[in-house]
Order: C-alpha cells, then structure tokens, then sequence
C-alpha cells in the first residue's frame, strides 16, 4: 500500500520498515512512541506541535512531566509515560556508552563523563569520579540526591568510597537544576571540606564540576581549588 494511502498515523511505522530508522525526523520518531494523535489531530501533528513546543530539542522535552505533557491535548496518562520512558532509555543508554578506564586530562573530559547523568535533572545529585595514579577512570559513583536546591554529600561516605576503590585522586561534581554555573557559599564550603580531608588521607580533590543542562563549571579552571 502506498504510503499516501496509509492512515497518518500509520505513516511513520510504514516509513520506518520501508527505509529505516535513521530515515525518520524527530517529530515522527516522536509519533511512534505515542501510537495516536487526538480526534483534532494525528500523531504527527501532534508530536510537531509538543516538539515545537520546546524549541524541536530532546533535552528541553526530557525536563518536561507527565503533567507538563499532558496539558496537550490527545497526550493522557499512558502517553505521556511512553515518552517519559522511551527518553529515560535514551538517557541510561548514554550513561552506559562511558568508556571504563577513560583517562581525565582537563576539566571538560570530566563533564562528558557526568554530562548524561546530571544535565536534565530537576533535583540536585551528587557524583564522584575516582581515578587511578594515571588519572584513568577507576569508578563512576552517585552519592546522594536531594532537593531542587541543594543536595549534600557526606564527606565520610566519599572517601570510603574512594578508599574501597583504592583512588588516589577524585572529581566530585553536582548539578544546578535551576540553571546557574555559579558557586553557592554552601558549594565553595563543602569543596573546601572534602579537600581538606583528602589531603588527610592523601587523595587528591582534582576538581568540583557544577553542571547545567548546557553548559559546566569548573572550580580548577577558576582558580578556586
């Protein structure tokens, strides 16, 4: 059957099995994952006007909630899961392409390791990379995770982490989901800490990365550290 002659919904499946996946836009990629569009709208329509919505950018829709989604209408509970899930793989598939034992030569490899797993959080989250004498990634660890604006680590738990990975040397970073690359008092007292007590034990802080959903902060590369 021709493809014109197909129901517009069915359009994007045809287009897939007959050219591949790469061969689909992000709008019809989009109407897949939620199967059917509303009585006004196909699922095409309607997945260009939610992608419209954020600028055409996946990382704009991955900050979106169920109720955000929903506000559109023909996107109910079960869709608005299906998106929210079918983003959250994408998420987790690039948090498993890390490379083991890549080497950390400057602040920026230190924000691609981290990128994928703090960029489009609502909530704040803490993480470490321990890294070996060659400064080669040993372990990826989340710490804690807390509110919208603050999230605190336990100095104590870092370092038994790093020790039971016998690390010689960390990167700890953390996101700001309200946008901003600036140091809070609260961020600069806890740097502050966990180098002190590193020196203790000999393992070097290397860096405190602050990241945003575009965008990091780097206490080395600002002479803070």
């Amino acid at each position: 059957m021709a493809i014109k002659l197909l129901a517009e919904d069915d359009r994007p499946r045809e287009k897939f099995l007959q050219k591949g996946k790469s061969s689909l836009s992000d709008s019809e990629l989009l109407a897949i994952i939620m199967g059917s569009g509303s009585r006004e709208e196909d699922a095409l329509e309607l997945a260009r006007k939610i992608l419209a919505s954020v600028n055409n950018s996946w990382n704009q829709l991955s900050l979106l909630s169920a109720k955000d989604l929903m506000k559109f209408k023909g996107i109910g509970e079960t869709k608005a899961i299906s998106i929210i899930s079918a983003l959250e793989i994408g998420r987790r598939r690039a948090v498993q392409q890390i490379p083991e034992k890549a080497i950390i030569g400057n602040s920026n490899d230190a924000y691609m390791v981290l990128r994928n797993q703090l960029s489009d959080l609502r909530t704040e989250e803490f993480w470490a990379i321990l890294l070996n004498n060659n400064n080669k990634v040993i372990h990826v660890s989340q710490l804690t995770h807390g509110g919208i604006s603050q999230s605190i680590v336990d100095v104590r738990v870092l370092y038994k982490t790093a020790l039971d990975h016998f690390a010689t040397g960390i990167i700890i970073a953390h996101n700001h989901p309200s946008g901003s690359l600036k140091p809070s008092r609260e961020d600069v007292s806890i740097t502050q800490k966990i180098k002190e007590a590193g020196n203790t034990l000999n393992i070097q802080l290397l860096d405190h990365i602050i990241v945003t959903q575009n965008s990091y902060f780097s206490f080395s590369d600002s002479g803070l550290l």
